[in-house]
């Protein structure tokens, strides 16, 4: 998209300069014209150089307080709803009728989204130079087990296949029992491609028969530059270009209706839209969140179901 632009402007800056040059009849001054045209082009080329590479921000201490603050907030919410025991679903939530048409779209097997945010004393809560993205998504397996689910989700050695090509490379790296703690590379594409190698601590628990949940976070995010290259290398976390400071994620999984429901929450922190480059910038960190939640709720399902074919 970016080459196009360039290549646009590049033709746009060409025509004009050519209607200069057929009009100028002597040989020295064409020369003089031509000269001009390579100087603009230069110019014009370092300036989309420029704007291609976005100011790298610090991830500073009140942005990762607020991001924390949110976060106690909705670990809190999620344990009451875990006590309950009971509507452990985002749908179930919704009045009977939507509640109804909720389940007939998952077991039609669409994936159902939610957009969060957790308010503080009934206000939202600022998250000064940063972006608080918060989605909840269901999805259905029909015919599955909640030890089918959990196949999946801990094998994450093979999360790499499950989840291509979001996933580039994944590896467990120790487990104790039901704690993990594992490796996911991340490969990312909106406009621009981001490559994040991720190290996450992960904790899974059995709340009852056909019924258990998990808690995942993020415990190192580091953006990879020239990724694939000789001289490839991590950025320093938090003093890179923001497009993922922090990630926590909870699933639970249900097992009910001839199948298996799965939620999967994720709340991550992005740098704020700088002024300028939200053209790059922000299709990037205001889709990907939703998109990708998406995207590895579909995958889940897709392994589950050919894990059971394949017994």
């Amino acid at each position: 998209m970016l080459n196009e632009w360039v290549k646009n402007s590049y033709a746009v800056q060409s025509e004009g300069f050519a209607r200069q040059v057929k009009a100028t009849n002597n040989i020295a001054a064409r020369t003089a014209v031509f000269l001009l045209i390579a100087l603009a082009l230069q110019q014009s080329s370092a300036r989309v150089a420029q704007a291609a590479e976005p100011a790298s921000p610090k991830l500073k201490a009140e942005t990762q307080g607020a991001f924390e603050r949110y976060v106690r907030l909705a670990e809190a919410r999620n344990e009451g709803e875990l006590k309950r025991g009971m509507d452990l679903l985002w749908v179930d939530g919704l009045p009977e009728e939507q509640r109804a048409e909720a389940y007939e779209v998952l077991k039609r097997g669409e994936v159902k989204m939610k957009k969060l945010e957790i308010l503080e004393n009934g206000k939202p809560i600022a998250c000064p130079g940063g972006m608080i993205h918060h989605w909840t998504g269901v999805v259905f397996i029909p015919g599955a087990r909640v030890e089918d689910v959990l196949g999946v989700l801990e094998d994450y050695d093979r999360h790499s296949a499950y989840y291509a090509p979001d996933v580039e490379r994944s590896k467990t790296e120790s487990r104790e029992g039901d704690h993990f703690r594992v490796f996911l590379r991340f490969r990312r594409h909106k406009v621009i491609t981001v490559v994040l190698n991720t190290e996450h601590e992960v904790q899974y628990f059995h709340d009852a028969p056909g019924l258990a949940h998990s808690r995942s976070s993020a415990v190192r995010i580091a953006e990879v530059a020239n990724a694939g290259k000789a001289d490839e290398r991590e950025k320093t976390p938090g003093d890179d270009d923001g497009f993922m400071w922090r990630m926590e994620t909870w699933w639970r999984m249900e097992e009910r209706d001839g199948g298996v429901y799965i939620q999967s929450e994720v709340a991550s922190l992005t740098r704020d839209i700088p002024t300028g480059l939200g053209w790059m910038i922000k299709p990037f960190v205001t889709d990907i969140p939703k998109e990708t939640l998406t995207f590895t709720l579909v995958a889940t399902r897709k392994a589950v179901e050919a894990h059971r074919t394949a017994r």
